[in-house]
């Protein structure tokens, strides 16, 4: 596909994909009913209000429904135009937060505060490298031949991933240098580098959790091969999770059933959600929201073949891929089937400010799909 010369406009016009929305939409739904029957019980014993992260979570949803919305009617082709600015700021914002103390007692610096409101960039951090990459692939894929302009791109990758990996956030580090990888070879790259860039990435990877560089590294390997070595200690979450799925078993127990999710699964509202979504609705109800994950991915990608340039191409394949990988990532997890990464469900996992962000990357996706006007299938 070659890159089309286009008069830009600040507003779109198309019609907006309706199956991509409605995907969206209902996992957001789920999501919220299954955040709230996870939730109520912890919130209640820690905060004496059931209802305390149900509500902060719709609040935040209603909030990033909106501008997702609102974000479709705008032409994405101003995120090109701000490229540059929004990976600038963003690195900016990922050494400030390695400056400042740490918010936890666990050393951990992932958090930037602004009077009550607290993000995380590494969240936005994952956006700006599909937005940059976006920009310049999509005018430059056929320099990737030359070894200066490769070299580029992975220095831009490589400086976000190392800020994201000093926080320490593993999780974020090996979802930001998927995405960079992934659309370097949709632009083309050829097999020898991603060879090559598999090769650093996993020799990168091993380095750091054995190297001591992440002090929790080796501790979640050994556990996650044998969490019942301590069961009561860092193998526990494991497995209760494990507990969890197990006692669900076809049908599940029903939504608001579970047993697990008072007080034995540490803090069911986040990560380890798909355990608690799991009991309640069983192996069938687990598949089903499985399948959505894939349709909403499916969709995201039939965009991005009928976008109206590469640009939107590659902001409907790297923003789609992020999702699919994340819910991947985090399903694995969950049933011990890689070792625990930290990392959320999308669009159930509890996180205000994560939700929001998430929304506003789905409302870039159908601003693709509104400009090159794809009809409902």
């Amino acid at each position: 596909m070659s890159e089309k010369k286009k008069s830009f406009s600040f507003f779109n016009k198309g019609k907006i994909d309706i199956a991509f929305l409605s995907f969206v939409l209902i996992l957001l739904s789920i999501g919220l009913v299954m955040l709230f029957s996870a939730s109520y019980a912890y919130s209640y014993t820690y905060f004496g209000n059931s209802y305390r992260f149900i509500l902060r979570q719709a609040i935040f949803a209603v909030i990033g429904v909106a501008l997702m919305l609102i974000i479709s009617k705008i032409d994405y082709h101003i995120l090109k135009k701000f490229a540059w600015l929004i990976y600038a700021v963003t690195v900016g914002m990922l050494v400030l937060v390695l400056i400042l103390p740490a918010s936890t007692e666990l050393d951990v610096k992932r958090w930037l505060a602004i009077g009550s409101f607290s993000f995380q960039p590494s969240e936005i951090a994952k956006f700006a490298i599909v937005v940059i990459f976006s920009a310049w692939l999509s005018t430059n894929a056929e320099k990737l031949k030359k070894i200066k302009y490769l070299a580029w791109m992975v220095l831009l990758l490589g400086i976000v991933c190392i800020l994201v990996v000093s926080e320490p956030h593993l999780s974020a580090t090996v979802l930001i240098f998927s995405l960079g990888i992934v659309l370097l070879i949709v632009a083309g790259l050829q097999a020898r580098w991603i060879v090559a860039g598999a090769g650093l990435g996993v020799g990168g990877l091993l380095f750091l959790i054995f190297s001591g560089a992440i002090s929790y590294g080796s501790d979640r390997i050994a556990y996650w091969l044998d969490p019942w070595a301590d069961p009561s200690g860092k193998g526990y979450q494991t497995i209760q999770s494990l507990l969890a799925i197990g006692s669900g078993g076809i049908l599940g127990r029903g939504i608001g059933q579970s047993r697990q999710k008072y007080l034995w699964v540490p803090e069911p509202h986040n990560d380890f959600i798909f355990s608690i979504v799991c009991e309640e609705l069983g192996l069938i109800g687990a598949m089903v929201i499985i399948l959505l994950f894939c349709a909403l991915i499916w969709r995201g990608f039939t965009i991005a073949a009928r976008a109206q340039d590469r640009f939107g191409t590659f902001l409907a394949i790297g923003l789609t891929f992020q999702v699919g990988l994340q819910a991947i990532l985090n399903i694995l997890v969950v049933t011990n089937t890689i070792p625990n990464t930290g990392i959320s469900l999308p669009f159930f996992s509890y996180g205000g400010t994560a939700l929001v962000i998430l929304l506003c990357e789905m409302g870039v996706v159908l601003s693709v799909s509104r400009s090159s006007s794809v009809e409902k299938v």
